[in-house]
């Protein structure tokens, strides 16, 4: 088999670190793009952009927002799309739980407090185990920081009017993994079970010992996992 194509799409205030280890290990199968979701306050406009540069057919992968973009793209070209990976992500729209912190967090943008946005965050992102690795954590503060305050903002537009997904899944019809991190507190399993239930030709996996950035936490585990979705699937 040649290489394929393979878009990585990351997830809210993370850019091409979320994917540094899949990159760097994936590079023999795949030729990889990691796609840029700062510049649009809309998943339509996000995924629009995204077909644009694409190759005309691709293997897709996102994670949390990176997620919802890449069901956005399903609805819009599923016939490009050979392969499918969603991760610790939710077919869901917001609640009105979810967009009222949403809000409260660009309100403090806009009052030129960014820099505590990332705090508050930080606990709900990682294992618990893991809130005192400084590695890990300077390295996803580090990439809120590249990200910045006014993509933030368009980010959480975009997330907050996204649609529901639940009954488009049933029309994806390619190989799909559904992984995400057995203690992800801000899209649990049960969201996943949701989407594998509906998904017809969809396998999950469930990363131990791991919160909702996996990719960056156990970045073995979903290296591996993905190396196998893109091999066998």
């Amino acid at each position: 088999m040649g290489r394929q194509n393979l878009i990585l799409v990351p997830g809210l205030l993370c850019d091409r670190v979320l994917w540094q280890h899949q990159s760097k290990h994936l590079v023999e199968l795949a030729e990889i793009t990691v796609a840029d979701v700062t510049q649009h306050d809309s998943m339509a406009s996000i995924a629009e952009a995204l077909l644009i540069q694409a190759p005309e057919r691709f293997a897709l992968a996102g994670l949390s927002m990176g997620g919802y973009v890449v069901l956005e793209i399903m609805r819009r070209a599923p016939e490009r799309v050979t392969k499918l990976a969603l991760l610790d992500t939710s077919a869901r729209a917001d609640t009105k739980e979810k967009t009222k912190g949403r809000m409260e967090l660009i309100e403090l943008t806009l009052k030129g407090r960014f820099n505590q946005v990332m705090p508050r965050l930080l606990p709900q992102l990682v294992h618990p185990n893991r809130r005192q690795d400084r590695q890990l954590t300077n390295a996803i503060v580090s990439m809120a920081g590249r990200v910045g305050q006014d993509a933030f903002v368009r980010q959480e537009t975009a997330i907050m009017a996204r649609p529901d997904s639940r009954d488009d899944l049933r029309r994806i019809k390619c190989p799909t993994l559904v992984l995400c991190g057995r203690q992800d507190t801000l899209t649990p399993l049960e969201l996943h079970e949701e989407m594998v239930a509906r998904i017809s030709n969809a396998r999950l996996a469930i990363i131990e010992d791991c919160g909702h950035m996996s990719a960056m936490e156990q970045p073995q585990a979903v290296t591996a996992l993905l190396r196998d979705w893109l091999l066998y699937s």
